[in-house]
């Protein structure tokens, strides 16, 4: 039984490791299919809408990721099962990120109608809101999972996560300001993805931790 849960939580380090390098991978190869498409401009949800070219690859990739991603909130639950409540608190904040921001995208597509949105854009809106504030809450959490005493470096990281983390998203958020044509609103595609990037060098830090957490108990004699 150990040893299979011990597998389950390697393989479910190594699933959040490709998922998060393969979204930046998958982002710029779809993005070069859609004639036109800014990175630094465009939203990463415009690659899943019905008008992109690349609408139902970019979706697919995107339910994988979110589920690759909710297998690690499990494994990251198992790993850290002695931290009680914290474990279970910061393993719901990924797997709620996982399926709001990868399942709920991938699923409903961020459409715009003649009066504003669309049914599952409003759905897709919502489900990833619910995953960024998931998520956005990881860091704080974590400061209790791996204390300051125990891993100085790492809490110390939370911290910055968690600032740059609230940071990027209000700089995304500025595109719904009055004025669309401010330059926090025309780079929105710039903000977004430093967001995302925040997030994934934190999640795959956890990821590495988690890995050599399992190595270390392999080769210890007590």
């Amino acid at each position: 039984m150990k040893d299979s849960s011990n597998n389950f939580i390697i393989f479910s380090a190594y699933a959040c490791i490709i998922a998060c390098v393969g979204e930046f991978i998958a982002l710029f190869v779809f993005g070069a299919y859609y004639p036109g498409y800014n990175h630094l401009k465009d939203t990463m949800s415009l690659l899943g809408s019905s008008v992109s070219q690349v609408s139902e690859e970019i979706s697919i990739w995107w339910i994988i990721v979110g589920i690759l991603l909710m297998f690690f909130g499990i494994g990251f639950k198992k790993t850290f099962s002695a931290k009680g409540k914290y474990a279970r608190l910061a393993s719901w904040s990924i797997i709620l990120y996982g399926f709001g921001e990868g399942i709920g995208s991938g699923v409903f597509k961020a459409d715009h109608i003649a009066n504003g949105l669309s049914i599952p854009a409003i759905i897709h809106n919502i489900l990833g809101g619910i995953g960024v504030l998931a998520i956005l809450s990881l860091p704080f959490v974590m400061q209790k999972v791996i204390t300051k005493y125990e891993m100085p470096g790492f809490y110390r990281m939370s911290k910055i996560i968690a600032i740059t983390g609230i940071i990027t998203i209000l700089l995304f958020l500025f595109r719904y300001s009055s004025n669309e044509n401010n330059f926090f609103s025309i780079y929105k595609g710039l903000w977004q993805r430093l967001f995302m990037l925040n997030t994934y060098i934190y999640l795959v830090t956890i990821a590495i931790l988690m890995i050599k957490s399992l190595k270390l108990k392999s080769t210890s004699f007590y």
